[in-house]
């Protein structure tokens, strides 16, 4: 898909009904096979000759192209009360003694708080508040430790006027949360971590972030294999949508992450990043994270985590260049002041 600012060619369609628009596509038709999907072509066309092209395999096939066309331009609705026309900042805040980046850190309570208040004072329109480092390798906390270390913080936060969200995979800590006033749970397994997870949030009313992890934290990094990463992803998150929706999860309230660095070599995350665009078919607000993650150090080796600020804010321009409406971050001053650039840049060019 070739994206591009400014005024549309004839035909053009705008990605997710923003700046963006694209007057071009990759159509891939994909069926299942005893080891996963097979491909059965692949095709560079305008996107009004999609629903044609699809229809050789079948009605099925030009209905789904149908859908997805649509998804791909619709407008965003609000999220958690966020207008989505303009990127937004997640901000990272690790109330753990072991995250990959910044363990330890911000352990206490009230050194988490004050810098959160910070965050948000630079830019942060949503707060994240996370208890369990996920990092590869990283062991299991239990709910109940997970509980103490961020329903201080959240309680803190929301009382502030903050819009929090919490970053666990276990139902009670969610459950607690949300009684402390967090409106959004962003879970590293899709609700598919905790057998309670998806109907409390369905009960709840809790906006929800959808994330994709090949494996488990500890294993997730040992060989994930995928036919087409890209496109795997897309499949495993429109699944787990539709089951989000099944169980009573409004469509507005769900946002899908395509969680790079979380079962992914380098390679896989790339191709990724660069093909983000094809989960804009799915229909909801896409979150991408790449701060400081390791893949920035595999393209420029020897970089330590919090050295990765240039690395991460270039990975993020580059979703952001693809349409990605929420950016995780963990330095958000810097990552508002070069989205601002970035959007500055983008107005020059639309008459």
């Amino acid at each position: 898909m070739g994206l591009h600012n400014g005024p549309p060619l004839a035909g053009a369609l705008a990605l997710a009904g923003g700046s963006l628009w694209f007057s071009g596509c990759e159509a891939v038709a994909r069926e299942a096979g005893p080891e996963g999907p097979r491909e059965l072509a692949r095709a560079q066309i305008a996107p009004g000759e999609a629903v044609a092209w699809a229809a050789a395999f079948g009605a099925e096939a030009a209905e789904q192209a149908q859908r997805q066309l649509a998804a791909l331009s619709a407008p965003r609705a609000d999220y958690a009360g966020l207008s989505l026309a303009r990127p937004r900042l997640m901000g990272i805040l690790n109330v753990t003694p072991d995250s990959f980046s910044d363990g330890g850190d911000r352990f206490d309570a009230g050194r988490a708080i004050a810098d959160s208040l910070a965050m948000a004072e630079a830019g942060a329109d949503i707060l994240d508040v996370g208890g369990e480092s996920t990092r590869p390798g990283a062991a299991n906390v239990d709910s109940a430790e997970e509980v103490r270390r961020v329903v201080p913080v959240v309680r803190a936060l929301a009382e502030a006027g903050a819009l929090v969200s919490v970053d666990t995979r276990h139902a009670p800590v969610m459950a607690a949360a949300l009684e402390a006033g967090a409106r959004i749970v962003n879970d590293v397994t899709a609700l598919t971590g905790d057998p309670d997870s998806l109907s409390l949030a369905a009960q709840a009313g809790a906006h929800v972030v959808l994330m994709h992890m090949q494996g488990e934290p500890q294993t997730m990094q040992a060989n994930p294999v995928y036919a087409d990463a890209p496109l795997d992803i897309h499949d495993y998150l429109a699944g787990r949508v539709a089951a989000c929706v099944a169980a009573g999860i409004a469509p507005e309230r769900i946002a899908i992450d395509p969680g790079i660095g979380f079962g992914k070599t380098l390679d896989h995350n790339l191709r990724v990043l660069d093909r983000l665009a094809v989960l804009h078919g799915i229909g909801c607000p896409l979150l991408v994270g790449v701060s400081r993650k390791g893949f920035i150090a595999k393209v420029r080796p020897g970089i330590p985590p919090k050295a990765r600020l240039p690395g991460s804010l270039a990975a993020a321009l580059a979703a952001q260049a693809r349409g990605a409406q929420i950016l995780r971050v963990h330095d958000v001053a810097e990552s508002a002041q070069a989205l601002a650039i970035w959007r500055a840049v983008e107005a020059a060019g639309t008459p």
